[in-house]
């Protein structure tokens, strides 16, 4: 005769051991696809942080020339170098967002090409 302590425990039991199934079969299955994306090492990695960061620096760094040169040209009340400083950041956070949801976008492909959805 079985308590209904004893159910409710074999219960609990199953759940955790489906749940960390699940977990090790995830696991298991980004370690199969790292093993097959040999294209992505650590140099792709290194290039795509510099592809952010050229991203992000490259505007601002636009906008702060400009600003300096509109600056000492113009000289306006306000400093323009601040506002294009911070326009030229903006800009280049959206730029590197664009590129990163880009790269996503094909990795997220390329696991429901391969059936992983």
């Amino acid at each position: 005769m079985t308590m209904p302590d004893d159910h409710g425990a074999s219960k609990r039991r199953r759940e955790r051991d489906t749940a960390l199934s699940r977990t090790v079969g995830k696991k298991a299955d980004r370690k199969r696809q790292a093993r097959e994306e040999t294209h992505r090492t650590i140099w792709f990695g290194l290039g795509m942080f510099g592809l952010v960061g050229w991203a992000v620096a490259l505007p601002t760094l636009v906008g702060v020339a400009v600003g300096i040169w509109i600056d000492r040209t113009y000289h306006p009340r306000f400093s323009w170098t601040l506002m294009l400083l911070v326009i030229g950041v903006l800009a280049g956070c959206v730029n590197a967002w664009f590129w990163l949801s880009k790269e996503r976008g094909s990795i997220e492909q390329g696991r429901k090409g391969q059936g992983r959805g």
